[in-house]
């Protein structure tokens, strides 16, 4: 197999070379369509089944590129561009999903002798083939297909609307007290004599769990939960109505319930179900977190009633400090983000037998990005790239983002992450605890697409997997970050080259899990507010977000609600951003096929990559849990998680 030049070339290119290409994707996707509705019926369904996936795979791979330069690419004009050329791809592959012939002649195949994957892709695009509405008249297709399109470009422009809108905060120097030495160091002051603090991540992470001054902390938060205000109002209107619209047109009764039909869990009321479970489930440990919180807040201010969201990363981090003699500012110098990028690359070459090889040659849609191949036994196995800081206009979370999907001895996959980490400058780029946390966790993501590179259909990629499975194989991967021996192996101190010692890192777990029934919360806050957002027509979101965050939330609610304006989440994920905890359910089932004692032991890593990692979507999720653990998956490994 050999790279995709085409990919590198339009990340490098020009908007007019971007614009030619999907033109030319469009085009091959068509002929290739037409070919497997006039073919199938002639060929062995192995051979007609190729036609199809690789018309799909055009378009898919076309997609991959455009959306990654909307996210990522520095130059303007390119960015419209990809924005205008990801609706039209996206729009022909509607049109595909809408075609009762290509649903005819998929439903037509004679699946009788074909291998099992082959089979599950069949019957899962003649699934969402229906779900889409394949089946209905052609004045109602005509509606869905435009309100596709328009879907697509509002929730283009949500996403674009909140990635605009860095705000500043100019402060007083003295609010910076509390702050590490090298925060405060590339923070001085300017000609005014204030010091800029910016809701980026890698200012406001740590400025709202160090810095002591609860006025300057509030300002900051209150900053960054208007992020997308008043932009995305509208939007964000448009957006529900239109969703509202095509869930009922498809015969649901929301988009909620619609969005939830190919899911694991199947339903909104199953998911609403699972939210309330889960929230109750944490319930008793988040108020005694939060009381916990309270009692530190009154040793700074004895007359204090209650906490408030502000105070919640500063209390957290006291209390870790306090209680369990473990403070995160002292292991950051264990955390230089140059080491860790390589311990995490080693930790992973060493459970999987693979290596990542630097690509300095290839070019790059801006300085920061750095390209590295993947080989197992000198064999290419895929092309990743690393754009980890952060900048103007850029994807201000963190993802793994597609450029190329795999096919067994077609095409080499090859991904991206996108993350905003401190960037390395004169001083060392030292990274937080819970920074260390969201790399391994998007490079779960990566690894997921890189080994499922090699399965036999294009279309049965990873991340084609039912989506509230997809986080699973990323938080398991997070567990590595809490294991004495793996950490050992990359993070010594940038002054001493000391390791991190056994004891340290025994005290950082024990402090990260006080706090884990409020975090439980806060993410059923999260997973109701989407839910609810899509769970009828004339969504009043501002009430939602308030009645939300009253069910779940401990404590106060802040009025001003703003926040799911900057909720990105939104249009990814749109109703189901339960996913992240009911995946977080399954990655502690799956973390038991592991030895505690030797999570770097290549043979289970192995069994897990060919059970779990490998298969992609060849198979329902369900299946490929119970291949690795010999059973179904249960609540059983999570409870004593959450109870301990």
């Amino acid at each position: 197999m050999s790279h995709t030049p085409a990919a590198t070339t339009l990340l490098t290119g020009t908007p007019d070379q971007l614009r030619t290409a999907a033109a030319q994707a469009i085009d091959t996707a068509r002929t290739g369509m037409a070919a497997f509705v006039a073919r199938a019926g002639g060929l062995p369904a192995v051979e007609a089944v190729e036609l199809y996936d690789e018309a799909r795979a055009a378009l898919d791979n076309a997609q991959h590129v455009s959306t990654l330069i909307r996210q990522a690419h520095p130059d303007p004009e390119l960015r419209a561009a990809a924005e205008a050329t990801e609706q039209l791809i996206v729009q022909a592959g509607t049109a595909f999903t809408l075609d009762p012939a290509v649903y005819a002649a998929l439903a037509a195949l004679d699946l009788s002798g074909v291998d099992d994957p082959t089979r599950h892709l069949v019957t899962r695009a003649l699934r969402d083939m229906r779900l889409l509405g394949v089946d209905r008249d052609e004045e109602t297709r005509e509606r869905i297909r435009e309100l596709h399109g328009r879907l697509v470009g509002l929730g283009q422009a949500f996403g674009r609307n909140i990635a605009a809108d860095t705000r500043e905060a100019a402060l007083d120097p003295a609010a910076l007290a509390g702050l590490p030495a090298d925060y405060v160091a590339a923070h001085p002051p300017g000609p005014d004599g204030r010091v800029t603090v910016t809701t980026n991540y890698p200012d406001l992470v740590p400025f709202l769990t160090y810095a002591t001054d609860s006025a300057a902390r509030e300002s900051l938060w209150r900053l960054n939960r208007r992020r997308g205000h008043p932009a995305n109002v509208a939007v964000l209107d448009d957006l529900l109505a239109g969703r509202h619209e095509l869930a009922t047109l498809l015969g649901f009764g929301t988009w909620a319930d619609y969005v939830t039909a190919n899911k694991m869990i199947g339903s909104e009321l199953a998911a609403a179900g699972f939210v309330a479970d889960v929230s109750a489930m944490a319930a008793d440990r988040a108020d005694r977190d939060v009381a916990t919180l309270l009692e530190r807040k009154r040793v700074d201010d004895p007359a204090a009633g209650e906490i408030r969201p502000w105070d919640i990363g500063y209390l957290t981090d006291r209390v870790r400090s306090e209680r369990f003699a473990f403070d995160s500012r002292t292991v950051r110098p264990f955390f230089e983000y140059e080491r860790v990028k390589a311990g995490l690359m080693a930790v992973a070459g060493r459970m999987f037998g693979i290596e990542f090889r630097a690509r300095p040659d290839v070019p790059v849609w801006h300085p920061d990005v750095e390209t590295f191949d993947v080989y197992e036994d000198g064999a290419l196995l895929g092309r990743i790239r690393l754009d980890m800081f952060p900048r103007a206009d850029k994807f201000s979370h963190a993802a793994m983002y597609r450029i190329v999907t795999g096919k067994r001895g077609v095409r080499t996959p090859e991904c991206v992450l996108l993350c905003n980490f401190p960037r390395p400058a004169a001083e060392p780029a030292l990274m937080q605890p819970s920074d260390v946390v969201t790399f391994f966790h998007e490079f779960g993501h990566l690894l997921h697409h890189v080994f499922c590179g090699q399965v036999r259909w294009s279309v049965n990629s990873g991340m084609a997997i039912e989506r509230d499975f997809i986080e699973a194989p990323s938080q398991l991967l997070e567990e590595w970050v809490r294991d004495p021996a793996t950490l050992a192996t990359f993070a010594t101190h940038q002054d001493t080259g000391a390791p991190i010692d056994a004891e340290t890192v025994a005290r950082m777990r024990a402090a990260e899990e006080f706090g884990k029934g409020l975090d439980v919360r806060q993410q059923m806050f999260y997973a109701a507010l989407s839910l609810e957002l899509h769970g009828g027509p004339d969504v009043d979101a501002v009430a939602v977000e308030r009645a939300s965050a009253e069910r779940h939330l401990p404590y106060r609610y802040v009025e001003d609600p703003t926040m799911h304006l900057s909720f990105g989440h939104l249009d990814g994920y749109s109703a189901f951003v339960y996913t992240y905890m009911w995946s977080l359910v399954i990655a502690k089932d799956l973390m038991t096929a592991f030895d505690p004692a030797n999570l770097l032991d290549p043979a289970r890593a192995a069994r897990y990559r060919a059970a779990v990692l490998a298969p992609g979507a060849s198979a329902p999720a369900a299946d490929l849990v119970r291949d690795l653990l010999g059973r179904e998956f249960t609540f059983d490994a999570y409870r004593r998680w959450l109870d301990a």
